[in-house]
């Protein structure tokens, strides 16, 4: 029997909220509800959840702020933006804070399971002490992929990754000095997610550079051939 997945909901409509939370407990998940940022963050930090479903428009926090904040503070669980906004700006600024995937009202419930779902599969495993690199496993400068496990680890310690940036890292990894194109880039971080606009792999590339910073490798842009991963000079 799997355990139930731990879902956090933050939305600021108490009707919709409650009726959210009836409907995914009745479907086998334990949810946490809360109408504000600033507490959900603080649970989201002391019982970390397996995925986070987070309105953008909340009293006191925006949701992108408690985005923003969740993931400098490492927290590193997938996050299904839900929200009335539905232009493409609103959807790259969600993508560039740490958001996983996104979702517009008004939505299927069928549709949100089904996407909680997803997240849920490509969660991260949990940070263990890393063991010996095993061989054939993918490894370059300080970053190693523990491919029983399947966390990729700086030195000894397991990176902070959203399971977009894990699937970019990694296909980066198993191609070192390789240019990997963004068309292939874009089927391996986003499988079979046609609303999701082309250029969001672009923002998923922006936010794992960045934490490559002291990793021995460098994420490079090859102009009209795609994106390589290379040991640092």
């Amino acid at each position: 029997m799997f355990p139930a997945m731990k879902l956090l909901l933050v939305e600021d409509d108490p009707s919709l909220r409650d009726t959210l939370a009836r409907a995914l407990g009745r479907r086998g998940m334990a949810v946490s509800a809360f109408a504000e940022g600033r507490p959900a963050l603080a649970h989201w930090q002391s019982e970390p959840p397996d995925v986070v479903v987070l309105d953008l428009s909340l009293p006191d926090l925006d949701g992108l702020e408690v985005l923003a904040l969740a993931r400098r503070r490492g927290l590193g669980a997938p996050v299904l933006l839900l929200t009335a906004r539905g232009t493409v700006g609103d959807r790259v600024l969600g993508l560039r804070a740490g958001a996983d995937d996104y979702l517009p009202k008004p939505f299927d419930l069928d549709e949100l399971e089904a996407r909680l779902h997803a997240l849920g599969r490509r969660r991260a495993p949990a940070a263990a002490p890393a063991p010996a690199p095993e061989p054939g496993a993918a490894a370059l400068g300080r970053l190693r992929h523990d491919r029983f496990g399947g966390a990729i680890y700086c030195g000894d310690r397991p990176m902070e990754l959203t399971p977009r940036e894990a699937s970019l890292l990694l296909a980066l990894m198993h191609k070192p000095g390789h240019a990997v194109s963004k068309e292939r880039l874009f089927e391996l971080v986003f499988p079979n997610e046609a609303e999701v606009q082309y250029e969001a792999i672009e923002v998923v590339v922006y936010r794992l550079r960045k934490k490559l910073a002291d990793t021995g490798t460098v994420l490079m842009t090859l102009r009209g051939l795609g994106y390589l991963l290379k040991a640092a000079p």
